[in-house]
């Protein structure tokens, strides 16, 4: 696959400032793009990025036929760019395209699209530690329609841009029992932008409280432990590594099963099941459960300090979070090209 590539004829990359890590969460010169009408994907180009043409009454902007993914390139030790598990990313992208009755889009067209992309804005890829350059492929409808209908066109898009960790010390969350996440038989496994558009009023309540975060329960009885805000969760308790097991509630992390895999090459036993909330709370008044923490991919693996019910706050006993670092240790090493990649879980950038 060929891709055309229309260069920014003004560029504002500073590459040394890139290197120095002193540019973050902006975005690059380019955008990759492609256009889908009368069953087939079109026009597909690198460009300037810059804003796109859309009609007021584009269905994705009315009925939320939007659909993304957040992915990673990491600056190897060696200098090469490298992506971190593109074929897992690209099997999610069109798990939640199907269920928002989009179209699907081609492994080489998803590939290519952000090889091509990475390839023409690789000054703006930052070095370790931490700094990546953060990926979002996204679809949008596009279809000019009055009325409830499902779209016939379609924008493919891939933006980026050099990206820190969002949290950088250990995380207050508080367990959410009035609103909810996501329902049985609903979107809660797709990654559609509505998702995140609902979760925005309790997290802001959240954040008023003190807290950074919120723990999503279950939409029933809220008993049950889901995520943690747009993070898959983790636990150790009793020296294992535990998470809640995946239901169409929950959104199945590249990061998290990425976790799962190194935590079980480290040695440690590997749960995937149901968890309370009466388990993590008793756990921690009690010891069992020494540490908490956020996988994700921009948040990576963010440690839980606090963890409040009610009006009762919990300290976790493990500050240090041995086990959570051990592993995030083990998932950097392999990102950044420090250690062995045996999974070849990096794709790399020629």
């Amino acid at each position: 696959m060929t891709i055309p590539i229309d260069r920014n004829p003004n560029p504002n990359v500073d590459a040394l400032a890139v290197e120095a890590g002193k540019v973050s969460n902006v975005h690059s010169d380019h955008m990759f793009i492609a256009e889908y009408a009368q069953g087939e994907w079109r026009k597909a180009r690198v460009q300037a990025f810059r804003p796109i043409p859309l009609s007021p009454l584009a269905l994705g902007l009315h009925y939320a036929q939007i659909v993304f993914e957040g992915m990673k390139a990491y600056r190897q030790v060696s200098g090469e760019v490298a992506v971190f598990r593109m074929e897992r990313h690209h099997d999610r992208f069109n798990k939640s395209l199907v269920r928002m009755c989009m179209p699907t889009v081609s492994y080489e067209l998803y590939s290519e699209a952000i090889r091509e992309l990475l390839k023409t804005d690789k000054d703006w890829v930052p070095p370790g530690p931490e700094a990546a350059f953060y990926l979002r492929p996204f679809m949008i409808a596009t279809e000019e329609r009055m009325g409830l209908h499902e779209s016939r066109e379609f924008m493919f898009m891939v933006v980026g841009g050099p990206f820190k960790p969002i949290y950088t010390r250990p995380l207050k969350v508080k367990v959410e029992v009035e609103f909810s996440r996501a329902a049985s038989g609903g979107v809660g496994a797709a990654k559609c932008a509505g998702n995140y558009a609902g979760a925005m009023y309790p997290t802001r309540l959240a954040h008023e409280q003190g807290f950074d975060q919120v723990i999503w329960t279950d939409s029933v009885n809220h008993t049950r432990v889901e995520e943690s805000g747009t993070m898959n969760l983790g636990f150790v308790i009793n020296g294992k590594v535990v998470t809640p097991a995946l239901t169409d509630t929950i959104l199945d992390g590249v990061t998290r099963i990425s976790i799962l895999q190194i935590a079980a090459d480290l040695g440690y036993d590997v749960e995937e099941r149901v968890i309370t909330v009466q388990e993590i709370l008793e756990g921690v008044r009690d010891g069992s459960v020494s540490e908490a923490f956020g996988m994700g991919t921009a948040a990576s693996v963010a440690p839980i300090g606090m963890i409040a019910f009610g009006d009762e706050q919990i300290e976790l006993s493990d500050t240090n979070q041995t086990v959570a670092s051990q592993i995030k240790r083990q998932l950097n090493g392999i990102r950044y090209g420090e250690l062995a990649d045996p999974r070849e879980w990096m794709y790399r950038i020629e």
